[in-house]
């Protein structure tokens, strides 16, 4: 389905999802609802946008089950910034780590670079003409003979002796001729294997920005370096000899990005971020846990504290502008082994009100994440061997096989969620892929006594207690 994400109901919003996570019907259908709402939003007249928040919504579960998967693919369904933060590397105002404002600016630059490359990709086809005429003009200065200019001194009919430019060679309109022609092969890709030099633009170190060092860490302040100093001191002109096919796509690319209006792609970057903005806060059960009154346990709390001005709403300074926080959508998420989302401050609970117990993952679970959705394991593996030309086949008796094992896993060396499976595959391929540059038989059959071989022993240990997965 490929539709503007105005376009999506919650329901289509939520069988996207299904392409990509097994399971998890409550948490798809909150984040579908809440992407929904955003666009519900944008429908009202602008006054009255500003009374309608959006619904920040808690996960709850294990490792592994999907948390993270389904909140980035919601973004990537609405072309939205995304980010996704640890709670546990922020620590409290005053204290040596990361400012817990530092993900806002994160965000926005993620929006600045979904933008520009928006706007580049839109500017693509002028790009490309422009960057094949470079070409043209440096491989043609390679393989044609160019016209010859050089003064020569001669004595005219009064016996003058003068001095005249004289050019041989091809005309100007033989080489246009020829150069139109040679782009016409270039386009089609019939040099692609011929060098050329070309210049590009290289960014200098120490980018464009002024770093400081802040009490949140490193951090940029929103100084233009090249205004101050009034050149060019952020870029430099190298020369490099590629290939025609790599000079297409680096000039390309290059032109497309000059041509992008930065001020239009700050504006709109801003915007973006202000407007349909997600952070995906995790681990936020460890900063929940309640001590004593001391030590790490009031750090935890005063990390709470500065994150509730966040997510309540207000203003971030960035090198891009400031930065309104009131309408980003924030998913937090945790595993809540240790604490409770009631251990949370209450001020912080009561502005993630959406909450979402996420399963376990079961036998059958894994089973279907093997081989259904749009990215499984074994469809990646296939397509990695495919490049050494080697077909890889799955029993599936041998991915039911997999599949209990990965259960069994997890049940006795601790839950890992779907990333068991993940560990399961390596070891099951780890041979393959060595040596499957010297395989002569090019198709690669996995049945239920090759993953006993391979891993069989693996679960043993596990049995054991002498945990290697």
């Amino acid at each position: 389905m490929n539709l503007p994400i105005e376009d999506f109901t919650p329901q289509q919003i939520v069988a996207e999802l299904d392409k990509y996570i097994i399971g998890q019907a409550a948490a798809k259908r909150a984040v579908a609802v809440a992407l929904r709402n955003r666009w519900r939003r944008q429908q009202l007249p602008r006054h009255e946008r500003t009374d309608i928040t959006p619904k920040n919504i808690l996960m709850i579960g294990p490792t592994g089950v999907g948390k993270t998967e389904i909140a980035r693919r919601l973004a990537q369904l609405a072309k939205a910034p995304f980010i996704k933060v640890e709670a546990t590397k922020f620590t409290e105002v005053g204290y040596v780590g990361r400012d817990v404002e530092s993900m806002v600016r994160e965000l926005a630059a993620v929006a600045m670079r979904l933008v520009e490359a928006e706007k580049a990709d839109e500017l693509r086809q002028e790009a490309l003409v422009e960057a094949l005429t470079e070409i043209t003009e440096n491989l043609d200065e390679q393989i044609n003979p160019q016209p010859v200019m050089e003064y020569r001194e001669i004595v005219d009919q009064d016996g003058v002796e003068r001095t005249i430019l004289v050019t041989e060679g091809p005309s100007q309109d033989e080489i246009d001729a020829r150069r139109e022609a040679l782009k016409e092969e270039i386009r089609q890709g019939k040099h692609d294997q011929a060098t050329v030099e070309i210049t590009i633009e290289e960014a200098n170190q120490g980018g464009k920005f002024l770093q400081v060092f802040t009490p949140g860490g490193m951090e940029e302040m929103g100084l233009d370096m090249n205004s101050l100093f009034g050149g060019n001191q952020s870029t430099r002109h190298v020369s490099r000899k590629v290939t025609v096919a790599e000079a297409k796509e680096i000039l390309t690319e290059a032109y497309a990005t000059s041509r992008v209006d930065q001020a239009a792609v700050m504006k709109e970057a801003i915007y973006r971020t202000e407007q349909s903005g997600i952070i995906f806060l995790d681990e936020i059960d460890k900063i929940a846990m309640k001590g004593g009154g001391s030590g790490p346990e009031v750090s935890r709390e005063g990390v709470q504290r500065d994150l509730l001005p966040i997510i309540e709403g207000s203003v971030v300074p960035s090198k891009f502008g400031p930065i309104r926080t009131d309408h980003i959508l924030f998913i937090a998420a945790g595993a809540f082994h240790e604490s409770k989302p009631s251990d949370l401050i209450p001020e912080l609970q009561g502005r993630l009100p959406i909450r979402v117990e996420l399963e376990s993952l079961s036998e059958d679970d894994f089973r279907r994440i093997l081989s259904e959705p749009k990215n499984a394991l074994t469809a990646q593996y296939t397509k990695l061997l495919s490049v050494e030309g080697i077909e890889l086949v799955f029993e599936p008796a041998a991915l039911d096989e997999l599949a209990h094992l990965a259960a069994e896993a997890n049940t006795k060396a601790g839950n890992t969620g779907a990333r068991r499976l993940q560990t399961l595959m390596e070891r099951l391929l780890e041979e393959v892929m060595f040596t499957a540059t010297e395989l002569t038989e090019k198709k690669f059959l996995v049945d239920v006594s090759y993953v006993r071989e391979k891993i069989g022993s693996v679960i043993k240990d596990v049995r054991r207690n002498k945990t290697l997965i």
